[in-house]
């Protein structure tokens, strides 16, 4: 089966966030690496994760440990995510890492179901060279926010190309904020903006959401309810987000 690497990205070392990953050899490094979504006007994409793959000295190898599964990446939302693989490796320099796709990508609009092409550019995805050394008894998070809006282009023949564009980062170098907005009847969009940062999601059937990965600062919090709802959008400021921790904004009641 044809396989399409759509995209590499950097791993950066971790010192804050020592975990044993074995007992007796410290010269492994844990490493897990988890897929969540950021808003598209789909009802379906799903994506068909084949591998997840290293590069070293002598070349790319898979890490293992994963099931070749299709997900449908707009129900990674609400504090949901889908972890795609967590496994020790050895330590030492990685140069590069990249994420194997299959061939059975499609996305849903207006009930009907469309394949995604990846053109020929887009096989070999983006490539960054990194250089870096995995620290042995590191554990090491890589959260894949699907920029869904941005990775889907509509041609003018009414088919679909996948040209992914992911924003990466770790949780040992960010924390998260959720929530849960009331009422829940209908979906909302949650922006979190700072100086530099932009990140959102929507919230799920029970109106619970999570931004995963926000660099550590202050943000402004949007909340942007369905338009259907007759609900006003609100806004709330001044919402830290902490290094390694979850900021619970507990209940967002929405009028």
């Amino acid at each position: 089966m044809k396989k399409h690497i759509l995209f590499l990205f950097a791993l950066t070392t971790i010192f804050a966030a020592f975990v044993s990953c074995s007992s007796d050899d410290p010269k492994t490094s844990q490493v897990a690496v988890r897929l969540v979504d950021a808003p598209g006007d789909y009802e379906e994409v799903n994506i068909d994760v084949a591998d997840v793959m290293i590069n070293r000295e002598n070349g790319w190898e898979s890490l293992g440990n994963i099931t070749p599964q299709v997900y449908d990446i707009l129900k990674l939302t609400g504090g949901v995510d889908a972890l795609l693989v967590d496994t020790e490796i050895p330590s030492g320099k990685i140069n590069q890492i990249r994420l194997v796709l299959g061939e059975n990508n499609t996305l849903v609009k207006d009930g009907k179901s469309y394949p995604l092409d990846t053109p020929s550019a887009q096989q070999s995805g983006l490539k960054l060279n990194v250089h870096q050394d995995l620290v042995g008894g590191v554990k090491y998070t890589f959260i894949l926010d699907f920029m869904v809006d941005k990775s889907i282009v509509e041609k003018g023949n009414g088919t679909y190309s996948l040209k992914p564009t992911i924003r990466v980062t770790t949780e040992a170098l960010s924390g998260a904020i959720s929530g849960k907005v009331t009422p829940f009847n209908y979906q909302v969009e949650v922006i979190a903006v700072s100086a530099t940062e932009s990140i959102s999601t929507f919230t799920n059937a029970d109106g619970a959401f999570m931004l995963h990965g926000v660099p550590v600062g202050t943000y402004q919090v949007t909340f942007t309810p369905d338009a259907a709802s007759g609900l006003s959008e609100k806004t709330i400021n001044d919402v830290n987000s902490v290094l390694g921790e979850n900021t619970n904004m507990g209940a967002i009641e929405l009028e």
